[in-house]
């Protein structure tokens, strides 16, 4: 086997590959060897089928699996000897093996680009001290509190307003015909909180408790559900109880009942450690992205297309699954598939340029992400979507995304690495505004 590579640009490349005669005919005849140890065929023994009747019967199939056997033994030296790790898929472009000829074909997969890490050892980069206001700590006593209440009915007979919590019942009628699926019986509704529509949440706000009502719900045009956008249903509402929170004191008793704590005390230094941990990390990540961002400005080389698709796709998923939590679709941005692409592309071809340099950098500093350490993320991941482990680790593993997490790792703990060498100043908060 003989290669010619062509850089098709610095991040693609296009390889020549022609077959002598002679690897042609063994590789065929390997394959014919192997269907003959298999095949049962009728006046045989299993694997004494002459070799010209198993090559005429399973002609397509033979043909087939050794062109793509031969190719995938080509590629792999190929790849080794090129010392290169293709990015991208590796597209084929060639027939198929004939007996007794020449085969030719061609492979085009894309690569990292290649250029000269700028030194980074020494870089001076400013970090912000992390500091807590006691306001912010009392607000977390304040939200630990307010969970802690109690619900207890109002005294009076009256509407339940912004803070407290109601129990309904309620259903929707589309010209005197309930609506299937928009109902429930004994739901608990926080007011205030922007849980449900606000046509919804004022119509609660009206009925007293042990009575009923009914009025008109407009759904947003950009409603998740497309057969309820726009439309105008009659909603009817029966509350059972308003209820208002009585709030415990603020003491040792709350915060054991809240997290076993000793006195309230150990509580508040918990919250600061906590808060202290967050803002560090916080602002770490903030010194590391300003020393990357200014690194990144001393370089230049061409993107992987493949990568930056990649990155479009996952910006552009994540942004279907926050407008779904808002109960919005995509199609609400009133923007086309095209239009949605170039408006993230900037942030995915910035994603993929600090992707590629810190895997450089990683490379640099000998980084190495163990099986262990995969698998730990792997777990964080199913934790988080409530998947099962080893299903998610098999889909990973089936899609080649296995490959794009281990390099969020390597990339990870490159930055930690390179900032580790930078002249790393910390400085004071700066005033707020």
């Amino acid at each position: 086997m003989e290669y010619k590579v062509e850089d098709v640009s610095p991040v693609k490349k296009k390889v020549n590959v022609t077959v002598p005669v002679e690897e042609v005919d063994a590789a065929l005849g390997a394959a014919i060897a192997m269907y003959r140890t298999s095949v049962n065929l009728d006046g045989f023994r299993k694997g004494k089928v002459p070799a010209s009747i198993v090559e005429n019967r399973f002609r397509k199939e033979i043909y087939a699996e050794a062109t793509q056997d031969l190719v995938n033994v080509h590629i792999n030296e190929i790849v080794t000897s090129l010392a290169v790790s293709p990015l991208s898929r590796i597209d084929f472009d060639g027939g198929e093996l004939e007996r007794g000829k020449e085969f030719s074909y061609t492979i085009s997969f894309e690569v990292m680009p290649q250029f000269d890490l700028p030194d980074y050892e020494g870089f001076a980069v400013e970090q912000e001290k992390a500091v807590v206001d006691e306001k912010e700590v009392d607000e977390v006593i304040a939200r630990i509190r307010r969970n802690m209440a109690e619900l207890v009915p109002v005294a009076e007979t009256r509407p339940g307003a912004d803070g407290d919590v109601v129990v309904l019942d309620f259903a929707a009628f589309e010209n005197g015909e309930p609506i299937e699926g928009v109902s429930a019986e004994n739901f608990q509704l926080s007011l205030g909180e922007k849980q449900s529509l606000e046509d919804f949440e004022n119509l609660v706000k009206t009925i007293p408790a042990g009575q009923e009502a009914e009025g008109p719900i407009t759904f947003p045009d950009d409603f998740l559900n497309p057969d309820f956008a726009g439309k105008t249903v009659t909603m009817k509402v029966k509350v059972h109880a308003v209820k208002e929170r009585r709030l415990p004191e603020i003491d040792d008793a709350l915060a054991q009942k809240a997290g076993g704590f000793e006195s309230m005390e150990k509580m508040r230094e918990t919250v600061v450690t906590s808060y202290m941990q967050s803002r560090e990390q916080l602002h770490k990540a903030t010194a590391q992205k300003s020393m990357l961002d200014k690194l990144l400005k001393m370089v230049d080389f061409a993107l992987p297309e493949s990568m930056v698709d990649m990155y479009v796709g996952n910006l552009i998923e994540d942004m279907r699954v926050k407008m779904e939590r808002q109960g919005r679709g995509l199609e609400s941005l009133g923007k086309t598939p095209e239009q949605l692409r170039e408006q993230v592309l900037p942030e995915a071809q910035q994603i993929a340029r600090s992707q590629i340099f810190l895997l450089a950098a990683g490379r640099k500093e000998a980084v190495e992400v163990s099986e262990q350490e995969v698998d730990g993320q792997l777990q964080q991941l199913a934790m988080r979507s409530g998947q099962d482990f080893d299903t998610l680790k098999d889909y990973y593993v089936r899609n080649g995304l296995i490959f794009n997490l281990r390099d969020r790792l390597i990339a990870d703990k490159a930055m930690d690495a390179i900032y580790a060498k930078a002249n790393v100043t910390m400085v004071d908060p700066a005033p707020a505004a």
